[in-house]
Formats: structure tokens, C-alpha cells, sequence
């Protein structure tokens, strides 16, 4: 017999000790009330003399496959869950839905790395979410073939996957109609290009050489804008930071005014946008004759630095994107956002999407 507490005491051994079926001692733990009063007592009895903790979850998930968790890859260090407020947003929808079904949640950083494809392919998760990466991310092609949902944030397209986003080109055009009204020498701080992180300061850059889509559709929207209005894209300085924060922003921000005097600037995000804020204030400059500034996401300190932005809910996608992980039907349409016009522009133009 095994001693008590081995991991070796199956619900078969359970089930002689009692004088019952293997089934009946399966009904004991997970249906109850399908079991005679005085039979489910012996049997938890013998189960505590015995040392048997119940049948293994791990086990009985894979009878049903079903896991009861979401797993969420991240392009992104662990940390980065937690740090950025955009991230942090959009996994506080996740975990609603999560507690409104009951499922819980995994986090699975990647790194670009062939490793990244076994960590995705071995997750016991029901589905998907892949927070926004690049086009050429090998577990893109795993997630394709797991024969389980996919919801894709921000990009890019996965065959079997829905993409949820805002429309980030037509957002960008019409916030550099907001920002460059006027301007002169209107510049951009852009998210990173690819997986290097590189930051750097360039003229026009191409955007078909931008590997992460959301950053290629709204450097796209803003030379769409620039060709409008008889500005030169070629010419458009455009800083690239590492990450979405306010320190890798502050030195290539300080970068771009030292470049070209700029007398406008569209961030990619409002973080991004609050340390162009910081930095204008200390030259002096004032807002928004000297400088104009817009950003994205309506961060909660937007309304207050009276930030130009353009207004999305992350919540309500990662929401979106949760159901979708967990089989549901998701919207056909790309998310809703609007141009959010405060004294941060010269220009009073503003619309949005309303799917």
C-alpha cells in the first residue's frame, strides 16, 4: 500500500479500499451531489487516510480540453505587463472577462527567439491573445495551426485569427490634421520600427521597412496627411524610441528639438507625448503656439495636460479580444476611436470611428 501524502495513490486504489467504482470516487470530488450521503463520506475518509488529493487536474483537463485559461502572448518582457499603462489596460479587460467565465490567465513573453514556439505550442490555455507584434514572429505561424481561437491585437493578420484594432491609419491621418495645422516644421516620435529597438532619428523613413504594423499604419496615416498638404514626407524627421516610456522618450525627444527646432509633434502615445510636454516646458516654449502636440490612448492624465489625443478604449478591446479567445463570435468591424481636440493644437478638426 502507499504511505500517506505519495504521489503514487491513484482513484483506482481509492475505489478497492471502498468497496466502489472508479467512477464513484470521480463523482465524490467533481459531482458531488450525484453520490449518497454516507458513500461520499467514505470515500473522503479513505482518500485522507490514504493521502489522495483528487484526480489531477492536469489529467482531467486534457479528458475534456479543456484548460479554463487564456493565454496572452507578449512581444514584451514580463515586466512590461505591469509597467506600461496601455498594457496594464488592456489585460484589466482580459481579466474581467476572465472572472466573468471563470478562466484564468497566462503570460507568455516572447522574445523573437525559436525557443518563443515551444513556450506558445506547450501553453495549456483554450485560446489565444497575441498582443501587437511583428509580421515576421515565428509563433504566428504556430498559433495558426493549434486548431484553437486566436485573437490578434493591433496586428498583425494570422490566418483563422481575428485582428482587433482601431483603424490606426485613418486615426494618424486625422490627428496630423490636428497637430500640423499651421506648422512648419512638424516632426514625429515614433514606437519602435522592429524587435532591435533601435532608437534613432531619421529623415522619412520608409514605411514598408517598419516591421510592427501599428507603428507602420500610423507613420502611413501621418505622410497621408503630409502629401495633403503639400508636405514633403521624404523631409518629415521622425524619432524612433526603444519602448513606450516616458525616459527612452525624453532623450530622443530632446534629440529631435536639437535637430530641427520643431514647432510640432505627433506622438504615438500619450506617454511618449507627456515627456515632449516635460521637455517643452523646460526650453520655455509655450503650448500650443510655440509647439503643438498630439498623442494616442486619452491617458487618464490626457484631459489634464489638455493633450490633443486620439481617444480608444484598450479595456473594451482587451474585453473584445478575451471573448474572441474563448470561442465567441467578436465584432466584424475595427474598434472605435476619436480625435480628442484640447488646447494642446492649433487645429479644431476632430471625427472618429463609431464601430
Amino acid at each position: 500500500m502507499s504511505s500517506p501524502g505519495s504521489s503514487r495513490v491513484t482513484m483506482a486504489e481509492v475505489a478497492r479500499r471502498c468497496g466502489v467504482s472508479p467512477m464513484t470516487v470521480s463523482y465524490c470530488y467533481n459531482q458531488p451531489d450525484r453520490v449518497a450521503a454516507d458513500t461520499l463520506r467514505r470515500v473522503r475518509e479513505v482518500a485522507a487516510e490514504l493521502g489522495y488529493r483528487g484526480p489531477d487536474p492536469t489529467a482531467r483537463s486534457l479528458r475534456r480540453r479543456h484548460n479554463d485559461a487564456i493565454g496572452v502572448v507578449l512581444g514584451e518582457h514580463l515586466a512590461y505587463a505591469f509597467e506600461d499603462p496601455q498594457a496594464r489596460r488592456f489585460l484589466a479587460g482580459v481579466a474581467e472577462v476572465c472572472r466573468e467565465r471563470g478562466s484564468g490567465l497566462n503570460l507568455i513573453p516572447t522574445t523573437g527567439e525559436d525557443k518563443d514556439v515551444d513556450r506558445v505550442r506547450s501553453a495549456s490555455v483554450d485560446g489565444y491573445i497575441v498582443w501587437t507584434t511583428v509580421d515576421s514572429d515565428p509563433v504566428l505561424d504556430v498559433l495558426s495551426g493549434l486548431d484553437k481561437p486566436v485573437a490578434v491585437h493591433g496586428g498583425p493578420a494570422v490566418p483563422g485569427a481575428q485582428v482587433v484594432s482601431i483603424d490606426n491609419r485613418a486615426s494618424a491621418r486625422e490627428l496630423a490634421a490636428c497637430t500640423f495645422s499651421g506648422a512648419r516644421r512638424p516632426a514625429v516620435l515614433s514606437f519602435p520600427f522592429g524587435r532591435d529597438r533601435r532608437p534613432r532619428l531619421e529623415s522619412g523613413p520608409d514605411p514598408g521597412s517598419v516591421d510592427f504594423p501599428v507603428t507602420r499604419d500610423r507613420l502611413l496615416g501621418i505622410y497621408d496627411y503630409c502629401e495633403e498638404a503639400g508636405i514633403d514626407p521624404c523631409r518629415l524627421p521622425v524619432a524612433v524610441v526603444a519602448r513606450n516610456d516616458r525616459p527612452d522618450a525624453t532623450a530622443m525627444a530632446e534629440a529631435l528639438f536639437d535637430s530641427c527646432d520643431t514647432d510640432a509633434v505627433i506622438a504615438m502615445s500619450d506617454q511618449l507625448a507627456f515627456a515632449v510636454l516635460a521637455i517643452a516646458r523646460r526650453r520655455g516654449l509655450h503650448i500650443p503656439d510655440d509647439l503643438a502636440i498630439g498623442g494616442w490612448d486619452d491617458d487618464p492624465d490626457a484631459e489634464g495636460e489638455g493633450l490633443t489625443t486620439i481617444a480608444q478604449s484598450l479595456f473594451e478591446q482587451g474585453r473584445t479580444c478575451a471573448l474572441l479567445a474563448l470561442g465567441d463570435r467578436g465584432p466584424g468591424a475595427d474598434a472605435a476611436w476619436t480625435a480628442t481636440v484640447r488646447t494642446s493644437t492649433r487645429g479644431t478638426r476632430g471625427s472618429g470611428s463609431a464601430t
